[in-house]
């Protein structure tokens, strides 16, 4: 939880959870949420349930500290932070939406799927950002050093 109250983490995972239902409903599959919850239902039975570690807000703070620590220009992080924090928002929603899939079609490769396979796409992704933003914006002089 990166709030001490934790509203900011509740709203976000609820958000996730809907926006990743309307994906998997986009799809054509039965998904739904509990109301104001982060449960995320595959027909009639929960399928995944967003909680504060895995609705991305510690990983748009990670991303966009490293930005922002970074020695380069302000205006280009004006539009990167954003860029990269809604990409991985995006992302985040692709992934609760396979981890539902994934409990409802091949439950048993959730658990290694969650902590391993998506930890690897999503940090990678975030990695590949991090490059990106320092191959564009990296002094000359480091290059060479």
């Amino acid at each position: 939880m990166l709030g001490p109250d934790g509203r900011l983490d509740h709203w976000l995972s609820v958000n996730i959870a809907a926006a990743s239902a309307g994906l998997l409903r986009g799809l054509g599959f039965a998904a739904s949420v509990g109301g104001d919850t982060s449960v995320l239902f595959m027909g009639n039975r929960p399928a995944v349930v967003v909680g504060s570690p895995c609705n991305g807000l510690v990983l748009y703070a990670l991303f966009a500290g490293f930005i922002v620590a970074f020695p380069a220009p302000l205006r280009p992080k004006l539009w990167f932070i954003p860029l990269g924090m809604g990409l991985l928002y995006l992302l985040n929603i692709v992934r609760v939406a396979a981890l539902a899939l994934n409990q409802h079609y091949a439950h048993q490769s959730v658990d290694f799927n969650h902590h391993y396979t998506f930890s690897f796409v999503v940090y990678g992704c975030i990695c590949l950002l991090w490059m990106w933003w320092v191959r564009r914006h990296g002094l000359p002089a480091a290059a060479d050093a």
